[in-house]
């Protein structure tokens, strides 16, 4: 697990530029650090050692030394692609899977992706054409991002890394603003920096020596499978072995392997199930005297398996204290409450082990918010309602903002690709005209996303609402956060259930063995149901609560918010009044903390990256880092 960057064509560029990109991203490899120059390109390399450590270094070469590879991840069935190499002829030198990387683009060139199973991102420069290729994984669970201004091409595995090279020039991507607002998040290749794009999920580029810069799709989920055939019963059968056989191959180390664990099925059947191949700690988070605290439940559970657990705490200082080194980490504002205990879960479980096992996907690939449960009304009352008449109903509803049924009614006039709740997550359209200073940016947040819901219109609205979450929401969410909070605190997490066996069988799974009237994540449950206590199997999804609703309301944290509404980057891109009604809404009894903490982040984000636009300080209270 590591970090990488580089750059071509920079002749004019000092030698030192290098090493200062790739320190910048230190956190991502403290274990090593190595670095490739010749007349075209430079690469940059951050270690952190998880498999044969004595060997292995980067960046590494082909058998004839025309090609150099940089590389981020975990392929976990290279074993099997070095017999194939092997019988080509190739030789290895040692037990890394790195080196069948290097040797699989030399004999198979972008075909060898085809071939891989794990989570990757890594950049191959071949001497010869001068060019560079870079790919990332099916799902996004590492990252890699390139800068192509038309004149410099950088690439590393967080953006970072670009602020360090002279040609870089950092702008914000205002126009971005009202997509961020709207779902939390950029789902698209671009980014909040100009000219900074991310490799998508499934994704390799070509930068060409003549300047140019290719992308192509070897990868992209898909529901083209489905066998409506399947039962509960079946399905929860295939899963308990997919499941088992996925944890063994995540569980491949040369270090001690640890796993995450809340109270939830997810987390729980993952460290059950390595539980069954070797002693495992695990470790959980939670919030003394707070009902939002899920250590009773991990606790519990990991001793009916007779497994460790360390419970770990964080408070509300250390909360708000953080949020700017938590700005500073993820690239792009992200403002997933749950992005801080993530990063304090990795902080204690670093402190003994490297690597840790995870539950994210689950509910992305079998089905598991409850959201999708609201397609059953929907769908029925489009079946039963003309068009015509739900629109004129929703007209109506719209005048009457009391009326208990007005918001079924409006949306209930829209296509789902306007309707679905990640769209418009956080403030809709009309929301965003009161609250940006300038409202002429403001965009239609579902047109942008409506392309993949083309891509599954003839699908029931549970699956294209799925279909909708693994290509957005896992990537750019809950994939972002976990790469980065954990690789903050140089620990590697793994995800059994983001994988490329696991998804291609969940792929032909029929709603009805994903999700009944009033179940989420039916197969999974079931298949959990044989391994599991039934409190673990059947409990109720919590996500990764937070008392940070009620936090905003109480000193000192209100005063922090309240100087936020009011500092230089408010009055920048804020109606700054329109701000302070949605945080004195919140404090009178209407919940309005997504909104407050997105605006909040933001603010915090852009007075991290952009110092030279604000007065506040916030820069100074980034630890361990220099902007």
């Amino acid at each position: 697990m590591c970090g990488f960057v580089g750059y071509v064509n920079q002749k004019d560029v000092p030698t030192t530029t290098i090493n200062d990109m790739a320190d910048r991203i230190k956190h991502r490899g403290p274990d090593d650090d190595a670095y490739f120059h010749d007349e075209q390109a430079v690469m940059g390399f951050r270690r952190l050692s998880i498999i044969d450590l004595a060997h292995g270094r980067q960046p590494m070469y082909n058998r004839d030394q025309t090609k150099v590879l940089t590389f981020n991840g975990e392929i976990y069935n290279y074993q099997e692609i070095r017999e194939d190499l092997k019988k080509l002829g190739y030789e290895f030198k040692t037990d890394v899977d790195s080196e069948v990387l290097i040797h699989g683009y030399d004999a198979w060139g972008p075909k060898l992706l085809d071939r891989l199973r794990g989570m990757y991102a890594f950049a191959i420069y071949d001497k010869t054409k001068n060019e560079v290729f870079g790919a990332r994984d099916h799902f996004g669970i590492k990252p890699m991002y390139y800068y192509d201004d038309g004149k410099t091409f950088l690439w590393a595995s967080e953006i970072k890394a670009f602020l360090e090279h002279p040609n870089f020039k950092k702008e914000f991507n205002e126009e971005l603003l009202p997509i961020h607002l709207s779902f939390e998040f950029i789902p698209s290749r671009d980014t909040m920096f100009k000219n900074v794009y991310k490799v998508l999920p499934g994704q390799y580029f070509i930068h060409h020596a003549n300047g140019e810069t290719e992308t192509h799709r070897y990868f992209k989920f898909n529901y083209d499978h489905i066998d409506n055939s399947q039962t509960v019963e079946e399905d929860a059968k295939k899963i308990r072995g997919i499941v088992d056989e996925s944890v063994k191959a995540h569980m491949i180390a040369d270090v001690e392997v640890g796993s995450f664990l809340s109270s939830g099925i997810d987390s729980s059947y993952v460290l059950n199930e390595a539980s069954k191949l070797k002693p495992i700690q695990s470790f959980s988070l939670g919030f003394k005297n707070s009902k939002y605290s899920e250590l009773s439940w991990s606790t519990e559970f990991a001793k009916e398996i007779k497994q460790k657990n360390t419970p770990l705490y964080m408070t509300g200082d250390d909360y708000f204290d953080i949020l700017p080194t938590i700005m500073y980490y993820m690239d792009e504002p992200l403002s997933n409450p749950s992005a801080m205990q993530l990063y304090y879960l990795s902080k204690g479980t670093r402190e003994s082990v490297k690597v840790a096992l995870s539950g994210e996907g689950a509910d992305e690939f079998f089905g598991g918010y409850n959201t999708y449960l609201e397609a059953i009304p929907f769908e029925r009352y489009q079946k039963w309602v003309p068009g015509g008449i739900r629109k004129m109903l929703g007209a109506i509803a719209e005048k009457f903002p009391r009326f208990h049924g007005r918001r079924f009614l409006v949306r209930g006039a829209q296509p789902l690709s306007e309707r679905y709740y990640r769209v418009n997550y956080v403030f809709d359209y009309h929301d965003r005209n009161k609250i940006l200073k300038n409202p002429k940016l403001n965009q239609d947040a579902g047109a942008y996303t409506k392309h993949l819901f083309d891509d599954v219109k003839g699908l029931d609205e549970m699956t294209q609402m799925q279909y909708f979450d693994i290509n957005t929401w896992l990537p750019f969410d809950i994939l972002h956060k976990a790469d980065r909070m954990s690789m903050a605190n140089s620990l590697e997490v793994r995800t059994p259930l983001v994988d490329k066996e696991v998804a291609k069988f969940a792929a032909t799974m029929p709603v009805k063995t994903r999700i009944h009237a009033d179940e989420t994540k039916v197969s999974l449950r079931t298949a959990a149901e044989a391994e599991l206590p039934e409190r673990v199997a059947k409990k109720e999804k919590m996500g990764f609560p937070s008392p940070i609703a009620t936090w905003i309301k109480t000193e000192p944290y209100k005063s922090r918010i309240i100087e936020a509404f009011n500092s230089d980057v408010a009055h920048k891109f804020f109606n700054t009044d329109a701000l302070m009604d949605i945080l004195h809404e919140h404090i009178n009894g209407k919940s309005s903390m997504q909104k407050i903490f997105t605006i909040y982040t933001f603010i915090l984000w852009y007075e991290v990256y952009f110092p030279e636009d604000t007065t506040a300080k916030t820069v100074d209270l980034v630890r361990r880092t220099q902007i």
